[in-house]
């Protein structure tokens, strides 16, 4: 009598070497579990540039920490992914960037900005919010450019909570970007 064995794969980051590199496909694991994105919307490049350009610009003027646009976050072997935005403060970035580039540890801030596919929007809300309030990623952003709103999801009592839902009118500010402040609707092309 066969039985089926149901056995999850658990991809590593040594798995991702033996995948084909394509122009435009990222791959990400959260939890062993692989994510493959294509290239995704020209609007969804746009509010990632825009977003990086109002916390680089705010980065330059406090000098107190980085904004960095895709880069690789090594959490561990089985959690590997490329937020479309982050902000990490000096020490962080000293601490955390490794030889090749990538930040080996949470950024302050982690910004996420939504795709089209349910796949994409399953990763963006629930495991990636669950991997980085597990990691210590104290402010998480998802930035949905077809409604023109932004979540915002803070740190408390050890975990990520949603705090607010911010729309075109509304300015955003935030407890670890001392002076920082834009409206939402200047994350967003037009």
């Amino acid at each position: 009598m066969n039985q089926a064995v149901n056995e999850r794969v658990c991809w590593t980051i040594h798995d991702l070497e033996l995948l084909p590199e394509n122009e435009g496909t990222r791959y990400e694991i959260i939890d062993g579990e692989l994510f493959v994105t294509r290239a995704p919307h020209t609007k969804h490049q746009q509010t990632c540039g825009k977003i990086f350009r109002q916390l680089d610009a705010w980065s330059e003027a406090s000098g107190l920490g980085e904004s960095i646009p895709s880069p690789g976050v090594l959490f561990s072997e089985s959690d590997n992914v490329i937020p479309d935005v982050v902000w990490v403060t000096q020490e962080t970035y000293r601490l955390t960037l490794d030889k090749s580039g990538h930040l080996t540890g949470a950024p302050e801030l982690a910004v996420e900005v939504l795709s089209a596919s349910q796949q994409d929007q399953r990763r963006d809300r629930e495991a990636k919010l669950k991997l980085y309030s597990s990691r210590g990623v104290k402010e998480y952003w998802i930035a949905d450019w077809r409604s023109r709103n932004l979540q915002v999801y803070r740190r408390e009592n050890s975990q990520l909570k949603l705090v607010a839902t911010l729309f075109s009118q509304d300015t955003l500010t935030s407890p670890i970007l001392p002076g920082f402040s834009c409206t939402v609707a200047q994350l967003f092309p037009k």
